[in-house]
């Protein structure tokens, strides 16, 4: 895990003051490796690299930028898991090192640009070869591992954080899709992110750079093509056979390692899991947050009976209203850009407890979109049931529950009355499509507060209904539908936060859901072998079930990290939100009604996010919007 950045003049010419550019670069991101840096100019000085390294395998001859016996120079951040079996492959490549980042030299070698096909793992890498004069770039196939580009006065700039190239924008021009898509969903429908100027390479893409041009490729697909055939018992044990083989390969470490704990399903299956099969000599830890503000936001209970049957040494942390108000910039800043709900806000704070004890921290990203564990699946095909019902087309394949089975788990949406009413409120039994992207549009919240008329004539609704129907997934399940657009736009916004918060620290987040062998035999399953009877995530609880303590099979209220953020509002944080909404920079955004945000603190339900979210914008603007300046003078230090 490691930061990486680099400088390419496209035509090849000298560029000038490159390592002194590349110092800065480095110095921005430095938080992603405290063990080390290294740097790479070419030898006609048109290239540049700057590694950051956190050491967690080959810890004495890992270093970075690595380059081969053949004149290729890699700059990597990630893990490849199957290192040691690729190792033996790739027999005949004289190895110095015994690194992962030797593997991707020897594999790109072998297999040139099809090299990421055999990689497994969690990845950015920029591979520049010194004959050929061109530039290889990959990242992984779920964007675990983070990479942003800018083109800039001919000149090609890329880093693992947005930050790092924002000495290299002229100014900082807002793009209003990405806004727009900010507002309606707290996340990203596209490539783009907040700036203009700069973009993400998307999740299974590489890009190639040769004679100046850009090809941007995908390499990487998951099919929801369905196996009918097969008995929930085997799906069961073939799964259960993955999970085990993910975990026993994200626990390949030179370091101590331990997990986040929730006391959820997705991150107590891990820790359970990991804390048998690691083969690190330290003892196993895990690490947990609560807000004892309320039990209503403390999920500590359920993450102190997940350790006592691992015997896992559980570290645990109290967050406070104060915590957020002396933390909150720290973490946005960290982010890079305002994304996804507040549990960033608290994973900073467990993050920073780990670093203290760990490098490596597993976690329980991906459960969720893979296996459905959201509550608003239920929430649409409740809708759908009844529908199905009374039009009697409950045999559709639109269906995989009855109105009558669903019932018994209609428990699970206790906290979520606020929600319901929002959604029904608008009508019923529309398109599928439709009735989805009103269950997690948050625009209708936002009627007053925001200046629509200034964000442009752009439908995100086009965007969400490209995914939301992509090829890949059948036509006759909602089920697949629902679960791929979250897989495909939410879980890239959590993985943001898992890499930030984590690296903030200077620690490593692994996620072994997300090993794509794994993935991809998820998305054979039929809907009724994931989601039965309005059970969210069955398949998972059914395989796992001896992995988890009674108390969380049998819990209904899944909470999901929430934070008593809209209770500190009215009370704690009112003065702090009243501030930052005051000042003479926030009101004049543009497309913000400063005093109608500040009338709706009092009318926010309980678990709502609509102040969350332009809170997160607001400081955004006033960390990198209204300080640009500051970061461009970082060049002429």
């Amino acid at each position: 895990m490691c930061g990486i950045a680099g400088i390419l003049k496209l035509n090849n010419e000298p560029y000038k003051n490159l390592l002194g550019h590349l110092k800065v670069m480095d110095k921005i991101q430095k938080h992603r490796g405290p063990d080390g840096t290294g740097f790479f100019v070419s030898q006609r000085n048109c290239l540049g690299f700057a590694h950051q390294r956190l050491s967690i395998i080959d810890l004495s001859t890992g270093n970075q930028p690595m380059t081969d016996d053949y004149g290729n120079t890699i700059c990597y951040n990630g893990e490849v898991y199957n290192y040691i079996e690729l190792r033996k492959e790739l027999a005949g490549y004289n190895f110095k090192t015994s690194s992962d980042t030797e593997v991707i030299l020897a594999a790109y070698k072998k297999w040139g640009h099809n090299c990421v096909n055999h990689l497994r793992g969690m990845f950015s890498f920029a591979i520049w070869n010194d004959k050929e004069q061109d530039l290889f770039i990959a990242r992984d196939r779920f964007g675990i591992k983070p990479l942003y580009y800018t083109i800039q006065n001919n000149t090609f700039y890329f880093a693992s954080e947005v930050k790092t190239l924002l000495p290299f924008i002229n100014e900082i021009n807002i793009n209003k899709t990405a806004l727009k898509d900010y507002l309606y969903f707290q996340l990203y429908l596209g490539d783009y992110t907040l700036i203009n100027d700069i973009i993400e390479l998307a999740p299974a893409h590489t890009i190639h750079i040769v004679n100046g041009k850009l090809n941007i490729k995908k390499y990487w697909e998951v099919y929801y093509n369905l196996d009918f055939s097969r008995s929930p018992k085997y799906f069961e044990e073939r799964l259960h056979e993955l999970i085990y083989e993910s975990i026993q390969l994200h626990t390949r470490s030179d370091v101590p390692i331990g997990s986040y704990v929730s006391g959820g399903i997705d991150s107590s299956i891990i820790a359970s899991v990991a804390s048998k099969t690691s083969q690190n000599k330290d003892p196993f830890m895990g690490f947990t947050g609560k807000f004892t503000y309320s039990e209503l936001y403390d999920e500590s209970f359920y993450a102190r009976k997940l350790a006592q049957k691992a015997n896992i040494g559980l570290h645990e942390i109290d967050i406070t209203s104060q915590d957020f108000i002396d933390s909150i910039e720290k973490v946005i800043y960290h982010l890079d850009y305002p994304v996804a709900g507040p549990g960033s806000f608290p994973q900073y704070h467990v993050s920073k407890l780990a670093a203290q004890h760990r490098k490596v921290v597993l976690g329980g990203q991906g459960g969720d979109e893979i296996f459905g564990g959201y509550t608003r699946y239920l929430i649409a095909y409740f809708e759908q049931c009844i529908k199905g019902a009374i039009d009697n087309t409950l045999s559709n394949g639109n269906f995989v529950v009855t109105y009558e089975s669903i019932i018994p788990n209609l428990v699970s949406l206790q906290n979520y009355k606020p929600l319901l009413k929002e959604f029904f409120k608008d009508g019923m039994f529309n398109p599928i499509d439709e009735r989805y992207f009103r269950l997690i549009n948050r625009a209708p919240d936002l009627k007053t507060e925001i200046k629509w008329e200034e964000l442009g004539g752009y439908t995100p609704f086009d965007s969400f209904s490209k995914i939301f129907n992509g090829s890949n997934v059948g036509k006759e399940s909602y089920f697949d539908k629902m679960t791929h657009f979250d897989f495909k736009t939410l879980l890239p916004a959590l993985l943001q936060v898992e890499d930030r918060m984590s690296m903030a620290h200077g620690i490593e987040s692994r996620v072994p859901f997300l090993d794509h062998p794994l993935v991809e035999f998820a998305a054979t399953m039929p809907a009724d072998i994931k989601f039965k009877d309005g059970t969210l995530k069955m398949i998972l609880t059914n395989t796992m079930r001896n992995e988890l303590p009674t108390e969380i099979l049998e819990r209904k209220n899944k909470m999901g990290f929430p934070v008593p953020l809209n209770d500190w509002m009215q009370d704690e944080l009112k003065d702090f939100i009243g501030d930052l909404f005051s000042t003479e920079k926030a009101k004049s955004r543009g497309y913000f009604n400063n005093d109608e945000i500040l009338n709706g603190l009092k009318s926010e339900s309980k678990f709502g996010r609509k102040v969350w979210g332009l809170l997160s914008l607001e400081i955004w603007h006033k960390q990198f919007y209204d300080n640009h300046y500051k970061f461009k003078q970082l060049l002429n230090n």
